[in-house]
């Protein structure tokens, strides 16, 4: 199954691999895997193949994948080969394509180094510091709870709990909620983890007690017991670091392409079609 998703990828992705992902992932040496009419073929390029597949097979270890690539790799030689005997190098469509594919390899190209140039360690420590001061830890429950249909089976589950049933064993053999063989066990969890009746009679509780009333939420009726409450934490720098990441390149892209605009001439019919459809739009709306 994995050989035929492999040969089933796109084969131009393939032919036109970034020479930049090439050069990333080029062992210290770099052999010759395999020669196609007297022209090698080295293991840099066929890695660079691998770059081109799509996420789940990039994450593969290359030695698994290699005899697959391989054959991908002298298939296309073998194409190309022939494909320029056949004259498609002086192909206008072909040229196109190769025009068009040019231009996105040479933006996707300059983006990938200028955002490399921005995810700095010093970068990446200046935006959690500022996470930080931006999000206050919120506090949290440790809760348990018994979900019932009715109102009328939540004051009984109450009325059992005042002459000292056990919670953990009423959840569950009563509870019609998926934590009930749990004891219904919610671990800890945010006020906005859980719906607002339930986190605020929740939040509302002192450790160690558990519902007076029942609680209706659209699920049903509760019966909350709370085990615990502690202050919030700040996670680790390592927890949202992919999150920092993220937000460090959507800002360094926005500023990249606003500074990019702001010494182009740009003319956009697209937009100027709009406004005047809009125009004309507004003028043929009757008066009120």
């Amino acid at each position: 199954m994995l050989r035929k998703s492999l040969l089933a990828a796109s084969l131009a992705t393939v032919i036109f691999a970034s020479p930049a992902m090439a050069q990333d992932a080029a062992p210290a040496e770099d052999p010759v895997l395999a020669t196609v009419n007297g022209e090698d073929i080295l293991e840099s390029e066929v890695r660079a193949t691998q770059q081109g597949l799509p996420q789940q097979y990039r994450q593969l270890p290359f030695d698994m994948l290699k005899a697959d690539l391989l054959t991908r790799e002298i298939n296309q030689r073998l194409l190309m080969d022939a494909g320029s005997e056949a004259g498609l190098a002086d192909d206008e469509e072909v040229k196109a394509q190769i025009a068009a594919l040019e231009r996105r390899l040479i933006a996707e190209t300059y983006l990938d180094r200028a955002l490399s140039d921005a995810i700095t360690d010093d970068a990446i420590e200046a935006k959690y510091e500022e996470f930080i001061k931006t999000n206050e830890p919120e506090p949290q429950v440790h809760a348990r709870h018994i979900l019932l249909e009715s109102e009328e089976d939540a004051k009984a589950i109450i009325a059992e709990l005042d002459d000292g049933a056990d919670f953990v064993e009423l959840a569950k053999e009563k509870s019609t909620g998926p934590s009930g063989p749990n004891g219904g066990d919610l671990g800890f969890f945010n006020r906005a983890d859980m719906v607002a009746p339930f986190a605020e009679a929740a939040f509302a509780m002192e450790p160690g007690t558990y519902s007076s009333e029942p609680v209706q939420t659209q699920f049903g009726w509760h019966v909350i017991k709370v085990e615990e409450k502690k202050e919030g934490t700040q996670p680790s720098l390592d927890e949202v670091r992919q999150q920092l990441v993220a937000e460090i390149s959507r800002d360094a892209f926005n500023a990249l392409v606003e500074d990019l605009r702001s010494d182009a001439e740009i003319v956009n019919y697209v937009e100027i079609e709009a406004a005047k459809a809009a125009e004309e739009a507004a003028k043929e709306k009757p008066a009120e």
